[in-house]
């Protein structure tokens, strides 16, 4: 019965262990329903007690109580239209005090959600009970405000699955005003040339962007972009897909100031760099500064492709944790020349976790085919993921060396740096006897 219960309604154990009680109990003092009828119909838990309970129930009563209804109604699904239809229906022939049941059942019902969270997010738009669980009554408390809003989307190019994610991330966006809020953001993606499918991928990759203001931010923030990246908005909107929270900041007095510095200052001219390092150009400028001194006093070349890597790296940790990361590497037999040229090398590695660097540093010594001196000259292997990468690959490399099928040795960095496909081509394929399975299992 539990099983049954939970994959007829699973959003309602998204409720709390108050409401849940307090909802079972009054179905259960009405009469019309036993503990089966509310597994069979657990939607029912989904409603609200003050605003669809209680008044749907005391009109059925009176109804009832007048025998003015010719056949018994079970508690059912039924929307507050075909309630009020019925019961207009028979008003007809009423006096003036069913009437006025009427009115008052109009008049409790106009703060009611007319359609369950539940019917209306999952059964009319098919998202999960996942998200439906995420989104608050208090957005639906209008509910023709987010018929509207979710029509306007999906007739804008909005699929189902664009949709679910949109209020899954910004579930305010149902509660908004559709005229002044919501509309306004879309003129402004089409006076500036994106089109509809740019729009649709732009704000579903990141709803919130429809939470900024039009003058104050996302306007100001997507001419920004356009006059670093240059006239076509093809690459704008490249960089609103994958970085659209770029329309939260003040792109004046961060990123502006900041590529002015780097890229101008530092002898850089590829806007490239907006879209593979944007977080570099979001702080303040003075930090960004700061960075550039301390990467210039550790030898790194403007004009190497590392340099900004490097900026990074540095911007992502405190002094404080440098300093954690010095000690690990001391503590695992590297000088200060070695750390220095392992930064400069791969800079990335510092953004690793000290606990990382350590596991990773102490797998590459214990295979036997490194050492110290190795490390430092690949530092990249520090990077690969351990069981995704480095142990497949070297337990393949341990059999093919084992039964003397290798004409030619390779090295660690050779081996480890390729891309899986070739990886494959190379060193299993053709063993796929000896070595063929061993891989497979290895890289689930």
């Amino acid at each position: 019965m539990r099983l049954k219960f939970s994959l007829r309604a699973p959003v309602v154990f998204a409720l709390s262990e108050r409401k849940i009680n307090e909802i079972t109990q009054l179905l259960l003092s009405t009469g019309k329903c036993d503990i089966s009828y509310v597994v069979n119909y657990p939607t029912l838990l989904t409603f609200s007690v003050e605003n669809r309970l209680k008044p749907r129930l005391r009109v059925l009563e009176v109804l009832e109580s007048r025998n003015l209804i010719l056949k018994r109604r079970l508690l059912r699904l039924e929307s507050r239209n075909l309630i009020l239809k019925r019961c207009a229906t028979v008003a007809e022939s009423l006096a003036e005090f069913e009437k006025g049941l009427i009115q008052l059942w109009r008049h409790q019902a106009e703060g009611e959600t007319p359609i369950a969270v539940v019917d209306y997010l999952i059964d009319r738009h098919k998202f999960s009970p996942e998200t439906t669980s995420k989104v608050s009554e208090k957005y639906l408390e209008n509910p023709e405000v987010a018929h509207s809003i979710l029509s306007f989307l999906q007739e804008s190019g909005f699929s189902d699955t664009h949709l679910e994610r949109v209020i899954k991330y910004a579930p305010q966006l149902l509660s908004a005003n559709l005229e002044r809020s919501i509309k306004p953001k879309f003129k402004l993606f089409r006076d500036l040339g994106f089109s509809s499918s740019d729009v649709v991928e732009i704000v579903s990759s990141n709803p919130r962007i429809l939470t900024s203001s039009v003058d104050n931010r996302l306007g100001p923030s997507i001419l920004a972009l356009k006059s670093v990246l240059g006239s076509s908005m093809d690459d704008v909107s490249r960089v609103l897909k994958k970085r659209g929270w770029f329309s939260r900041y003040d792109l004046a007095k961060t990123m502006i100031p900041n590529i002015e510095f780097i890229i101008k200052s530092c002898g850089m001219s590829s806007t490239q760099y907006v879209y593979k390092f944007p977080r570099v150009f979001m702080c303040k400028p003075t930090q960004i500064r700061e960075c550039v001194k301390r990467v210039d006093e550790m030898g790194i070349d403007r004009k190497s492709k590392m340099f900004l890597p490097a900026i990074r790296a540095i911007r992502s940790m405190s002094i404080e944790n440098w300093e954690l990361k010095l000690e690990v590497f001391k503590s695992l037999g590297f000088s200060e020349d070695d750390i220095l040229s392992v930064f400069r090398r791969a800079p990335q590695v510092f953004t690793l976790s000290e606990r990382k660097i350590k596991a990773k540093t102490q797998f590459l010594l214990s295979t036997g085919k490194c050492d110290i001196s190795y490390v430092i000259n690949n530092p990249f292997l520090l990077t690969l993921s351990v069981e995704n990468r480095l142990k497949p690959r070297l337990r393949v490399l341990e059999v093919l060396e084992s039964r003397s099928l290798l004409l030619k040795k390779s090295s660690l960095w050779t081996v480890c740096r390729m891309s899986d496909e070739k990886f494959f081509e190379k060193y299993v394929l053709p063993y796929s006897d000896e070595v063929g399975e061993l891989f497979v299992v290895n890289k689930v």
